[in-house]
């Protein structure tokens, strides 16, 4: 198989992590006889620094053109007066591409399981599915002055189906459960997003479908999240309490993301942020870039074996008590990331009998 992939490393510790997702694509090329395009374009602050705009034609133009995108991270201090900041960037990136279903995967390794707040945290296995081209984020009006702020929050009918309509679809692969998010006792925009809803869960009675408000879903995520199979809400409250689950893991440098289209490239990106205070210092965690790698693999490529290969790779690693400083051991982003090709390695040498 042949595929291009369009490498945005970004800012902080984005090139960092976006080498070992880079390391980990030549491993899967040498032990499955694939071979990947990999093509760099400088985004974020570094397209700022480049050109003096976070997503530059040129690149936008190529992860359209390519199979599939990756990034590593954005933003820092030293763009906070830039006249378009690099998370500006981000956004625009998003509503180029469509990409409309942002997917988080939230579980936890045995292995890390005491890390995480809770007890039992091993059995915590749930996906965030959040509505990411719509809502507060890209609505108008948007207007501030000396004395007064106002942001706009709207949705189609349209977005509200296209979004709880994957959810749906997803939940059918899994406990076949979905909880949708919302505000509905107070905001206009929730009681149309439950109303579709509603609508959408008539066409899959086989689904179990359960509303939540914002404020008591932040609640559940931490009290019982063994609840959860498929969540699904909009924009604002899918960033919030996305970046809340992540915590359950026991870092935020566990977890990875899938953004995806009705048509035209994934973008695929670990959860964390750019890190500026351990940039270029090879400490931070590469997990979130390799497991977002594997999500890459399965879900835009079909290559299902080689992404369960970096998974299954990772969680042998972590057995062996092997992890970065946020996990609280002594590895470097090297050296971890070097454990993980040389597991792969072997576990293949072992699946082909040698």
């Amino acid at each position: 198989m042949e595929k291009r992939i369009v490498c945005l490393a970004g800012d902080g510790v984005g090139p960092e992590i976006m080498a070992s997702a880079k390391q980990a694509l030549e491993m899967v090329e040498r032990l499955y006889g694939h071979h990947f395009y990999l093509q760099d374009e400088l985004f974020g602050g570094a397209a700022i620094d480049g050109f003096g705009q976070p997503l530059p034609p040129r690149t936008l133009t190529a992860c359209l053109a390519s199979d599939a995108v990756l990034l590593g991270a954005v933003g820092g201090p030293y763009w906070d007066h830039a006249k378009e900041r690099p998370e500006q960037g981000l956004l625009t990136l998003r509503k180029g591409l469509g990409v409309f279903a942002n997917v988080r995967p939230v579980s936890v390794e045995e292995a890390t399981a005491h890390l995480s707040p809770l007890k039992a945290a091993e059995e915590v296995d749930f996906v965030v599915v959040r509505e990411l081209t719509g809502g507060i984020y890209f609505s108008f009006p948007k207007e501030r002055t000396e004395e007064v702020a106002t942001d706009t929050l709207t949705y189609h009918r349209r977005e509200v189906e296209r979004i709880v309509s994957y959810a749906f679809q997803l939940a059918k692969k899994r406990r076949k459960k979905v909880t949708s998010i919302d505000k509905a006792n107070v905001l206009e925009s929730s009681k149309l997003w439950r109303q579709v809803t509603e609508e959408v869960a008539a066409r899959y009675p086989e689904v179990e479908l359960e509303h939540l408000l914002v404020d008591a879903a932040a609640m559940e995520l931490i009290r019982n999240p063994r609840r959860f199979d498929v969540i699904v809400t909009e924009n604002l409250f899918g960033d919030i309490l996305s970046d809340e689950a992540s915590v359950l893991a026991g870092s935020l440098g566990m977890l990875p993301s899938a953004s995806h289209a009705e048509n035209g490239p994934s973008l695929y990106e670990p959860i964390h942020g750019s890190a500026p205070d351990i940039a270029g210092k090879n400490k931070v965690n590469p997990i979130a870039m390799l497991r977002s790698v594997a999500m890459m693999l399965g879900q835009s490529f079909g290559l299902r074996k080689e992404g369960e290969a970096i998974e299954e790779a990772i969680s042998t690693v972590l057995r062996s008590g092997k992890c970065t400083a946020d996990l609280g051991g002594n590895e470097t982003t090297t050296s971890f990331t070097k454990y993980v090709l040389q597991t792969m390695e072997e576990q293949a040498l072992v699946g082909r009998g040698r």
